[in-house]
């Protein structure tokens, strides 16, 4: 792995789009380090093969991002194992569909210092390390964060916090680092299953009658981190649903 090549840190890398992201980072030539919380095997098995491709090129860290003490291991970790950092994607999340009197405090703040507070002590840890590098971040927002539904306020309430976020980090780290945000719509169901009429009523309010794909999010988030003149944009990936 030469070391000129740029490094990314992917949070909740193990599967579906961060995976996603992932594979299309190191394909782009990027050394990839992969976090994960509970699907380390996952992780494991897509390090191998993405290492197969490109030795050294890939290391896995795990950590819960809710546990204040991990988030700056991971910038520590991922700067040991390459000497770098040129990019950041949040993109792990807790999502919990919770009726809104049936929410918490509990419930809430797991919501937010997974999808807010996690997202907002990595950008302080890696900043330093971004700055050098002239790199960029780039957050996984929600359609949901603007467009709520009724069993998904807290929810709905953490990625608008992201949204926030972004927008504030840009100014912050400018000039030196761009961030931005992908908000996807429907993507991929939820592996718990999903109510089909549901399904049904999501596809009939996108305009473009179809999912996206997990691949469609992972070519953005690659475009967004390449550079040029964009920086505190929330780029909505929903098929036009939002309209």
């Amino acid at each position: 792995m030469s070391a000129s090549a740029p490094v990314v840190l992917v949070t909740g890398a193990s599967r579906r789009i961060g995976a996603a992201i992932a594979r299309r980072l190191h394909a782009d030539g990027y050394a990839v380090a992969l976090h994960c919380n509970r699907s380390r095997d996952a992780a494991d098995a897509l390090a191998a093969g993405l290492d197969a491709q490109r030795p050294g090129s890939i290391c896995v860290l795990q950590g819960d991002l809710a546990d204040v003490t991990v988030v700056p291991k991971l910038i520590e970790g991922t700067v040991a194992q390459f000497g770098r950092l040129d990019a950041l994607v949040n993109n792990a999340a807790a999502f919990a569909p919770t009726a809104f009197d049936a929410t918490g405090a509990d419930a809430f703040d797991a919501l937010m210092a997974t999808n807010a507070r996690a997202p907002f002590l990595l950008a302080q840890a890696a900043a330093p390390h971004l700055r050098a590098a002239r790199g960029a971040i780039v957050n996984i927002g929600d359609l949901y964060a603007e467009r709520p539904r009724a069993d998904l306020v807290a929810y709905a309430a953490s990625k608008a916090a992201l949204l926030g976020l972004t927008r504030g980090l840009a100014v912050a780290l400018a000039p030196e680092v761009r961030v931005n945000a992908v908000s996807p719509g429907a993507i991929l169901w939820p592996e718990d299953g999903a109510d089909p009429a549901q399904q049904v009523r999501i596809l009939e309010s996108t305009p473009l009658a179809r999912l996206g794909s997990a691949d469609e999010i992972a070519d953005a988030v690659a475009w967004l981190l390449r550079g040029g003149f964009v920086t505190g944009e929330v780029l909505r990936l929903d098929g036009g649903r939002s309209l």
